[in-house]
């Protein structure tokens, strides 16, 4: 029978770990280790082998290289939920499953994926009005959200910077049809109330160097934690303020990742995401004589029709079509390196039961 001393102290352990995004699904996964007297981390920060991690007692630094061996795709991450086996060694013992993934094809451009923030609930996208909108890039980062299950919130920064906020947030309500879109200045303040009681749970924030990001950062934690710099003004790039990923926790509960700027963004197997991105080319293409339409010529495409008609612009359309044939390609290529996997690991063991039978032969 438990303590009342235990019951109150387990109470508490459980207020401190959901304040970091802990809950019954996540205890759930994390029991056989409880019952191996191991305890859960939050992964904060990720360097070489080792990690600071957030635990129910505080801050530890713990050994991550008993995890170190896996692909990419299931290395250690910021986000991650860990179970940890505490001492004077603390190590890292088993990553829990992943309920969400923030995730982009590899910049070596092979069909491996990169992690970029485990366990997300909210993704601020942010996005400068003191630049050129870029379509492209919105739509892409759109893609990679929705795909990894998050909620998207596009935010608009450095409002004091442009002329017409109006007529650039309506730009970007066009690329994002259902998405939150939220105007903010770091200068004046405008928005930035509000942004605070938009983000819930785990926030990621995602964007290019130069886009506020560090300033949007800085008022959600209400402190200035993260350095912030110029932007060249002849294109309105920005050195890397965030040089690594990093998990802080809010004043009001719930936590945020910075992440560094994105200079590409791959896509890979995203096909989901696209389609939610593109919700109204889709639903063109559902009234399309043939099934297979590639809507360029081919007679009775309701797409192409509605490029006629004015209601669908042709600049969305082939921007449509370049990130489903990126996600189509990576998909492909992803299929190719398991079956690839599975045809080495199929020849490995044909190789060792040989070698067995030769052994046997020799032994008679």
């Amino acid at each position: 029978m438990h303590s009342p001393h235990h019951s109150s102290t387990s109470s508490s352990s459980s207020r401190e770990l959901s304040a970091l995004g802990w809950d019954e699904t996540f205890a759930a996964m994390f029991a056989e280790h409880a019952d191996a007297g191991l305890v859960p981390a939050r992964i904060v920060r990720v360097d070489r082998g080792l990690c600071d991690t957030l635990t129910a007692s505080g801050p530890v630094r713990a050994d991550s290289s008993a995890l170190s061996g896996a692909d990419r795709e299931h290395m250690v991450c910021t986000g991650d939920w860990a179970a940890l086996r505490p001492g004077s060694q603390p190590l890292l013992v088993a990553l829990l499953p992943r309920r969400t993934a923030i995730t982009r094809a590899s910049s070596d451009r092979t069909s491996h994926q990169q992690v970029l923030a485990a366990n997300v609930d909210t993704v601020v996208i942010a996005v400068s009005l003191a630049a050129p909108v870029n379509a492209g890039r919105i739509e892409r980062l759109l893609a990679l959200v929705f795909d990894s299950g998050a909620r998207p919130v596009i935010v608009l920064t450095k409002a004091d910077l442009t002329e017409h906020p109006g007529a650039d947030e309506a730009v970007v309500a066009a690329l994002a049809p259902g998405v939150d879109i939220l105007t903010t200045s770091a200068t004046t303040g405008t928005g930035l109330d509000r942004l605070a009681e938009t983000v819930t749970g785990t926030t990621v924030l995602l964007g290019p160097s130069g886009a506020g990001k560090s300033s949007l950062a800085n008022a959600l934690l209400g402190r200035e934690h993260m350095g912030t710099n110029e932007v060249r003004a002849v294109d309105g790039k920005g050195r890397h303020t965030t040089v690594h990923r990093e998990l802080l926790a809010l004043p009001a509960g719930g936590v945020l990742i910075d992440t560094p700027g994105l200079r590409g963004i791959g896509v890979q197997d995203v096909a989901d995401g696209v389609g939610q991105v593109f919700a109204e080319i889709e639903a063109y293409a559902r009234n399309c004589t043939f099934g297979d339409c590639e809507h360029r010529s081919e007679p009775g495409c309701a797409v192409q029709d509605a490029i006629v008609t004015g209601e669908l612009d042709l600049a969305r359309l082939d921007r449509y079509r370049k990130l489903m044939r990126e996600s189509q390609w990576a998909a492909t290529r992803g299929v190719a390196r398991e079956s690839g996997k599975r045809s080495k690991t199929v020849k490995a063991i044909t190789r060792d039961l040989r070698a067995t039978y030769r052994f046997r032969e020799r032994q008679r």
